[in-house]
């Protein structure tokens, strides 16, 4: 029997399955990884951050941004500006409620811990990400209500 790679971590595709299908089944095995905060932001983080305003580029490059019978394909600056601007928002926003998570923490009878506030919010915004596929056809884009489930998953890892 081979149990060379009982401790080896999973592949990020792994993990999101895991973590969308499964999360009360995944939350335990993240919460014995004591990977770095730099190694979940360049392993996870940026990679799936990254999904929706790449796809919402390409979406609006391809077909267009419309609403209410109205439809004008941006300019490539306009396009990719605002994909670099939503990028960073999103990262941005990750550490704000990272912060906010650690800050909480002990009001609910948790522990204040940076690390495991970064990683809940890190891991539980995975289905807000991975929605973000939707930008490429924008009139799919109301399916990103689908990353609501990322509320969920952090209720799931929370407790």
């Amino acid at each position: 029997m081979d149990l060379s790679g009982v401790n080896k971590p999973k592949s990020i595709v792994e993990r999101a399955k895991a973590i969308i299908l499964t999360p009360k089944d995944e939350w335990p095995v993240i919460a014995a990884q004591q990977p770095t905060q730099g190694d979940i932001l360049k392993s996870w983080v940026l990679p799936l951050a990254a999904i929706g305003p790449i796809a919402g580029f390409i979406g609006g490059q391809v077909f267009g941004i419309g609403a209410l019978g109205f439809s004008f394909k941006p300019s490539l600056i306009a396009g990719l500006s605002t994909a670099i601007v939503s990028y960073a928002l999103g990262i941005a926003m990750l550490f704000a409620l990272m912060f906010i998570a650690d800050l909480l923490a002990p009001k609910f009878g948790g522990v204040s811990n940076r690390l495991n506030a970064f990683k809940l919010v890190a891991y539980g915004y995975t289905a807000a990400w991975l929605v973000g596929i939707f930008g490429l056809i924008p009139s799919l884009a109301f399916f990103g209500l689908l990353g609501l489930y990322s509320l969920y998953l952090i209720y799931t890892g929370a407790t």
